[in-house]
């Protein structure tokens, strides 16, 4: 994960505010807490917003992405292979939503198997995108493209599929 959060947390204001949107079982959240920043983090699943409190010693809140609320805005983003769980129809409303979470200049990560549309796996729907996809998906947000690249999946049995990472900044009103 190094090399990714070398990415992101260069333009993160030092304390500053993060939101671990879709955080899993709390690994990231639990990075940015050690590195002095300020970490709010929410997840779908209550057994894994339940590791995720047990790691952290977060308040972690168990909610869906668009029922997420906070008390202010957010410096930074980090959904890291959390926004494939939705729907591709829902993922515009979902991407507005989060984007109003920002403050002004706020930096937001997202990341994606590398792929068009939405495929089914073990029972489970997952929304890949492509470069093309998330240019599209992004279209009327407030949302400036800063970085985008593909980077390979490091588990073992997977290291043919791809991963399309984004690094986006909010534009200011």
């Amino acid at each position: 994960m190094a090399s990714l959060y070398g990415c992101f947390l260069p333009h993160v204001a030092k304390g500053g505010r993060i939101l671990d949107a879709g955080c899993g079982s709390g690994r990231d959240a639990r990075y940015f807490l050690h590195q002095g920043f300020a970490v709010e983090a929410f997840d779908a699943s209550p057994a894994l917003a339940d590791l995720a409190r047990q790691l952290t010693g977060l308040p972690v809140v168990v909610c869906r992405f668009e029922e997420f609320t906070g008390p202010s805005r957010f410096d930074a983003i980090w959904a890291c292979a959390s926004l494939l769980h939705v729907p591709l129809a829902k993922l515009p409303g979902v991407m507005a939503h989060l984007t109003n979470l920002l403050q002004p200049d706020g930096v937001f990560y997202c990341s994606f198997k590398y792929g068009d549309g939405e495929i089914r796996r073990d029972g489970r729907t997952f929304t890949n995108m492509t470069e093309t996809g998330l240019v599209r998906l992004l279209t009327g947000l407030p949302l400036r493209l800063e970085a985008l690249w593909q980077t390979g999946d490091l588990r073992s049995g997977r290291e043919q599929e791809r991963w399309l990472n984004a690094l986006l900044v909010k534009e200011p009103s």
